[in-house]
Formats: structure tokens, C-alpha cells, sequence
């Protein structure tokens, strides 16, 4: 089956990137088509792209698989969601005096217009996010049609390094010989696929937990408070492990199996079989010296989100809520962490439900997560359009008929039929012509051996007859 109507992102992870094609249905509900996934950690550091070459290459790899699964189309642009280290959220105010006037749409538009002109300096604005409107000093939700004198408005402008949009948009779009429909803030995107919006409404903060980052996305009272990437991740965790003697994977995988982000003292003397870095040996380590090194870790991590938290004023508010997502969120006890420190109710993500029509499991999945949410972002047709062959002229030559040839039977009609003297006139010749070949026929049987002696008896009795009369 072939597909002329999809959504296709990328995810450009720290330890890894999926790219992920995905169709809209008309309530806007997300159904997955394809997804693929390529490592990334020989070119992508802290969310940031940093070996274009590399990066590029594995993209093209991962829209070749994407394609292989599509039926036969080809994917013409793509979504690409960024969230390095420089990411954050910086706060601009834009006001308008009125006099006595009244709030209108076209008020609420100047606003707008003036706040996109603004160029902060060394910075790029990715995404501006939905201000908080102040009329007279007093906070409004839906200020149209309401009198004031001065009107205020709050945004949260996304902003990076300008040379996070440009390594996207132009360096790699040339490398990959296909164009960027947008670049979407990945942590945003994360947060209106995950948290409802009653969750923002009462105060809420999505916490991601990456390979090379860690997000924050907070809000409160329906609005986005703040947002930042910390440059710190899961993988320095493996790092940290790695000092204890073992190589890389074999880190990774004793994270994922018994670490632990709150040091439990009854496991003190168990010990947990490693590779060493040799490849060829092996060696016992104590359980505690594997905790004591990822709690460490883990604490650090902890403290900087809440110190985050603190800054954009959520971090004492009651009632206040937080959810982990990303890979790191399932080290063992990290939800426990989190809860002890902040003194608040701690979930595990899970997407909306009423955002995926197909393939929830898949976007449940942490890897998938972030993709899935990028899909969610986009607005156009990312399918190539192909246009058909024109049709070649047909060259209509003239068409010869076949000369009919007469059937017998007309042929005898058409015959000219001969008239009643013709018809006599031949019947008579017929019988005289038979007539004068029967006469022909009797002279030529006449000279048989009978004639010939007939007429030589008539002449011996002629001379006979001449010699009696000369006697007399």
C-alpha cells in the first residue's frame, strides 16, 4: 500500500535517533506507520550535533529503512526536534496602552507581531510559547472584549544557540539532499503528548531523563513556567561505572540491571560478576560500590532539576506534581529519589491516549516517546510528490479498409443474365453446329474397307456395260 499522506520526524538523541513516519486522522489523532532507529553517539553529544558528515549519513540510512515500509513512496521533507544543552526558556514582556479602549483580536495580534521581531542577542527563538496576558496589572486568561487602559503580555520565548537551528536547517538539510518542514523544541513537544491539560492547569513538571540531557518542562496555572536542559545524563552514570574497570557496554548493561538510585545498605555484601576491559577476564565487584557510584550520580542529576524547579518558582508549590520519562527514568528507586527530595507525587510518562489513534505501545515506548511527539507537531504533507508521466501523443495513422472481395454468391449475382434471343440464337447454333459434325462425322466413316470395294465392283460393271454396246 502506498502512502501519498504522512508525517515523517526525527529524533536527534544523545545515545540515539528514531525517525518515524505517521498519519493524522481528521479528530488530529496520531496512527504510527514506520519507525526506525540508528546510533548517534559517534556524532550527537548532549543533544547537540556536532559531526554534521556522521549525523547526515545515518539520516539517510533511516529514511531508506522509513521508505522500505512505505509501499513505494518516498519521503520528500521531514520534522526534526531539537533539544540541546543551550535550550531554555527566557522570559518577554510586550505592553500596549489603550486609554479606556477595549480588548480586540487585532490588539492581541500587535502584541504578537511585536514579540516575534524580537532578537535576543546571541540567541535564536525557536518557538514562542502562549503568553500569560495582564490587563491593568490583573492576570487574564480571555482578555478579548474586556476594558483596560494598559495591557501586558508574558511570553516565554524558546530559545538556543543559533547554531542549533542552523546545523538542522541548512548544514545538514544539504547533507541529506532534503528539505527541513520545521524544527520542533523536542522537551515542549514531550509535554502536550504526555501531560493533560489538567495537569498544567494544577501545576506540573515533565522531567525527561536522557542519555546526554536531562529536560525540564514546567507549568503552572495552564501555562508553561519554565524550561530548561540540564548537561547532564543517564550516560555519565555508565561513565562513572566504567572507572570501577569494565568496559562501556559492559557499564551500561550493570546500570540497567542493578543500579540503584538510593543506596540500600542490606545489599552490602553482595557481589556482582563483571567483564573486565580486557574482553577476556572477568572479575567480582561489591553491590554497595555499584550503588554508592550511581546514587552519587543520580543525586547530582536530582539536585539540578530541583534547583530549577526552585528558579522558575514551582519547587514549594502545593499540590504541585512531577512525571519521568526517557530511559534514565527507569533506574531502579529514581521515582523514590525524586519524591524524597521534593516532597510530591512522582508517575511514570504515558502518552494521552486521546492523542494516539495506532501504535500506542509503540509511543509508550521510551525510545519511541519523543518521535512520536514530534509527529504530533507537524502540519504538512511530508510525502514526495511524484508527478505522472505525460502521456505520450498517440500517432494515429490512417487506417487503409481492406478491399472487399465479392463472395461468390454476388459475383453470380451480379453477372449479367443474357436475354431470350441471346439464349435462342445460342441454342440454334449449338444444333447446327451438331448437325453439320454429325454429316462431317458419317464422310469420314464413309471411306472405310466396305466403300472401297463397293466402288471398285460399280466400276468392273461399267466397263461391261461400255463394250456390250460397242459390240452391237
Amino acid at each position: 500500500m502506498a502512502y501519498t499522506d504522512f508525517i515523517a520526524a526525527i529524533d536527534l538523541g544523545s545515545s540515539h535517533m528514531v525517525g518515524m513516519v505517521g498519519a493524522k486522522g481528521p479528530a488530529g489523532t496520531l496512527s504510527i506507520i514506520a519507525y526506525e532507529v540508528e546510533n548517534s553517539d559517534t556524532c550527537i553529544r548532549r543533544g547537540c550535533v556536532y559531526n554534521i558528515k556522521d549525523a547526515a549519513g545515518k539520516i539517510v540510512r533511516l529514511i531508506r529503512k522509513l521508505e522500505n515500509k512505505l509501499g513505494g513512496s518516498r519521503i520528500g521533507k521531514i520534522y526534526v526536534g531539537v533539544g540541546g544543552q543551550s535550550l531554555r526558556s527566557i522570559n518577554h514582556a510586550v505592553s500596549k496602552v489603550l486609554g479606556s479602549g477595549t480588548v480586540t483580536e487585532e490588539v492581541l495580534k500587535e502584541l504578537d507581531q511585536e514579540c516575534r521581531q524580537y532578537r535576543p542577542d546571541m540567541l535564536d527563538v525557536l518557538d514562542i510559547a502562549a503568553p500569560v496576558y495582564y490587563l491593568d496589572n490583573q492576570p487574564e486568561t480571555h482578555p478579548i472584549g474586556l476594558g483596560c487602559s494598559r495591557i501586558e503580555a508574558h511570553y516565554k520565548l524558546l530559545v538556543g544557540r543559533p547554531s542549533l537551528r542552523h546545523a538542522v536547517t541548512t548544514n545538514m538539510a544539504e547533507q541529506i539532499k532534503l528539505d527541513v518542514a520545521g524544527v520542533v523544541v523536542a522537551p515542549l513537544a514531550l509535554a502536550d503528548l504526555i501531560l493533560t491539560e489538567q495537569e498544567k492547569l494544577k501545576g506540573c513538571a515533565l522531567i525527561d531523563f536522557g542519555a546526554g540531557v536531562t529536560s525540564v518542562t514546567m507549568y503552572k496555572d495552564g501555562s508553561l513556567a519554565g524550561l530548561y536542559v540540564i548537561p547532564l545524563g543517564s550516560h555519565l552514570i555508565t561513565r562513572d561505572l566504567m572507572s570501577l574497570g569494565m568496559p562501556e557496554k559492559e557499564a551500561e548493561r550493570v546500570k540497567r540491571t542493578y543500579g540503584n538510585a538510593i543506596w540500600e545498605k542490606d545489599n552490602e555484601q553482595q557481589m556482582v560478576t563483571v567483564d573486565l576491559a580486557d574482553g577476556q577476564h572477568s572479575s567480582e565487584i561489591k553491590l554497595s560500590d555499584i550503588n554508592m557510584v550511581v546514587e552519587v550520580r543520580s543525586r547530582e542529576i536530582i539536585e539540578n532539576i530541583y534547583s530549577r524547579m526552585e528558579d522558575a518558582g514551582v519547587a514549594k508549590d502545593p499540590g504541585y506534581s512531577i512525571v519521568i520519562a526517557g530511559n534514565g527514568a527507569a533506574l531502579k528507586n529514581m521515582r523514590e529519589a525524586l519524591s524524597e527530595r521534593f516532597k510530591m507525587d512522582v508517575r511514570y510518562a504515558s502518552v494521552r491516549k486521546d492523542l494516539i489513534a495506532d501504535g500506542e505501545m509503540i509511543a509508550n515506548n521510551p525510545e519511541y516517546t519523543t518521535a512520536a511527539a514530534l509527529l504530533l507537531k507537524g502540519t504538512e504533507n511530508c510525502a514526495l510528490y511524484i508527478a505522472p508521466e505525460p502521456e505520450r501523443p498517440k500517432v494515429v495513422e490512417p487506417k487503409i479498409e481492406p478491399k472487399e472481395e465479392p463472395v461468390i454468391a454476388e459475383i453470380e449475382e451480379k453477372q449479367e443474365e443474357p436475354s431470350v434471343e441471346k439464349q435462342s440464337a445460342a441454342t440454334t447454333k449449338n444444333r447446327n453446329s451438331g448437325t453439320k459434325k454429325e454429316e462431317e462425322k458419317k464422310n469420314r466413316k464413309g471411306w472405310g474397307i466396305g466403300d472401297l470395294f463397293k466402288n471398285a465392283v460399280d466400276k468392273v460393271g461399267e466397263g461391261i456395260d461400255k463394250a456390250l454396246k460397242d459390240e452391237q
